[in-house]
């Protein structure tokens, strides 16, 4: 069976990736290199094992699910202080980006949420409607 991050993702939260991610990460860094088949040495018990060919695909697949996960919590994190008053470039300056950058990453994301088939997708979801506004109309041009 493949190990997918979608698969992956149903099966944990974003701090049992993280911990599984960092467990095989830290193996991974401290084994030695795949051994030599010509090599008869007996391996170092006392020495972490290399990864094998489904532990590196699942650790190439957590980072995938990582990367989503925190994806989402940023965006709910982006809604978050809009709703609590923050401007767009409190939240572009959050995030080291333009508020105009901000703004768009956010509309983006808002638009991917909606149902398929809504036509009417505006970003606007349920109560979000006032976290639309584009950031040069909500706090006009010079901020």
């Amino acid at each position: 069976m493949a190990i997918t991050p979608d698969e992956l993702e149903r099966q944990h939260t974003l701090l049992t990736a993280a911990a599984r991610f960092d467990q095989l990460r830290m193996r991974d860094t401290l084994a030695p290199a795949h051994p030599d088949p010509d090599d008869q040495d007996t391996p170092d018990p006392d020495q972490p094992r290399p990864l094998s060919r489904d532990e590196a695909l699942e650790l190439l697949a957590l980072g995938e699910v990582l990367i989503r996960k925190a994806a989402y919590g940023r965006q709910l994190a982006v809604r978050t202080a809009r709703a609590t008053g923050a401007s767009w470039t409190q939240v572009g300056a959050a995030l080291t980006v333009s508020k105009q950058s901000a703004w768009e990453t956010h509309q983006r994301w808002l638009v991917e949420q909606e149902p398929a088939g809504d036509e009417a997708a505006t970003g606007a979801r349920g109560g979000d409607h006032h976290l639309a506004a584009r950031p040069d109309r909500a706090e006009g041009a010079s901020s």
